[in-house]
């Protein structure tokens, strides 16, 4: 067992990570309970996993929502919200979000605003969720207008991984969870990020010391990022954006739908926002290229074609100026002097991003 702590004052909490841990949840969710209510909500492609918690926690009662990016939605919210005040939850009980991102995100929005306020925690069962999405206390739905623009910031009481679920994920699920484990060598770690060309297809395959290791490290850099600036003000919690201001572009161009998902967009948001760089003669194109190449080597798309996005570039642009990062009319830009080597560029000419697209299609 590894326990990684995020370190927030009255707010820190554990990240458990073991294998098998699914099945030994009950020793560390019933006594945070204190033998309150406790609220399992999972989506229905995780019911074997739901069967597995729900044995683990007798009495717990359940909420199964359908699964995919569109329940990030004001009406499933509703719903939910609605669904657990009909089972009574109060803001001293225990909700549990058993699923990946798009399931952590909308319960602990629905915790964040439900009678002011209410416990939950998380237990991930995509790579996606187990190294970003539930660590961090970032919650939100979608709008119209993009994603995660609806939100607040609601930390959980305790992360339960266990990396033994990730055998039933589909490898296109797995994929693209690799993308949020490879962003952290391109952030600040160089290191990590020779340690993924050497070991990513291993991890992809199976590997199961391969993958504890990868989720390890990467939530404990996560960890260190939220606590130095846990509500994004300081600049160094938007590192973590990287390759999301293009891959958020590239998501609502595919309308948010399984044509293009999450990870993968990020992946080529990642490849994007390092070519960039390098056209703007801030990174050595040498880097660039050995970025898109490892994405290509494990299956990810590290570009607009390869992630089938054709649209116009003015299009791609309109999107980026819906990002809730917009601050005053400009956009901040992850961007890189080299791998490892990421930083926060905030004088980014959109016209300068709108050429370089135009040129990427």
């Amino acid at each position: 067992m590894t326990i990684v702590t995020v370190e927030l004052g009255a707010r820190t909490y554990p990240v458990v990570i073991e294998a098998g841990l699914l099945t030994r949840a009950g020793d560390h969710l019933l006594p945070l309970a204190k033998g309150r209510r406790i609220v399992v909500v999972a989506d229905e492609s995780v019911r074997p996993h739901l069967e597995m918690l729900a044995a683990a926690l007798p009495g717990c009662g359940t909420v199964v929502l359908p699964p995919g990016e569109s329940s990030k939605s004001w009406a499933m919210l509703e719903r939910l919200c609605d669904a657990l005040l009909e089972r009574g939850v109060e803001r001293g009980d225990l909700v549990v979000a058993l699923g990946g991102g798009v399931i952590g995100d909308l319960v602990g929005f629905a915790c964040a605003i439900l009678k002011r306020g209410c416990r939950f925690a998380q237990v991930p069962t995509t790579l996606l969720a187990q190294v970003d999405a539930s660590v961090g206390g970032k919650t939100a739905i979608n709008a119209r207008a993009g994603k995660n623009l609806i939100g607040a910031f609601k930390q959980p009481e305790i992360v339960l991984i266990d990396p033994e679920v990730l055998d039933t994920l589909p490898p296109r699920e797995l994929a693209a969870g690799y993308a949020e484990v490879f962003k952290y060598g391109l952030i600040d770690d160089a290191a990590f990020f020779g340690w993924c060309e050497a070991n990513g297809a291993a991890l992809l395959g199976g590997d199961a010391d391969a993958r504890e290791y990868a989720i390890t490290h990467a939530v404990a850099a996560k960890a260190r990022i939220v606590a130095a600036d846990e509500y994004e003000t300081l600049g160094i919690r938007a590192l973590l954006n990287l390759g999301h201001t293009f891959g958020h572009a590239l998501e609502a161009e595919a309308g948010f739908s399984q044509r293009l998902i999450h990870g993968e967009a990020v992946a080529a948001g990642c490849a994007l926002a390092f070519a960039f760089s390098a056209e703007q003669g801030l990174c050595p194109r040498e880097d660039a290229e050995r970025v898109a190449a490892h994405f290509r080597a494990v299956g990810l798309p590290d570009g607009l074609t390869a992630a089938g996005i054709d649209a116009p570039a003015e299009r791609l642009v309109e999107h980026m100026r819906h990002d809730k990062k917009m601050d005053a009319g400009t956009l901040p830009f992850l961007l890189a002097h080299g791998i490892g080597r990421t930083y926060l560029d905030r004088s980014v000419d959109l016209g300068a991003v709108e050429a370089f697209l135009a040129r990427a299609r």
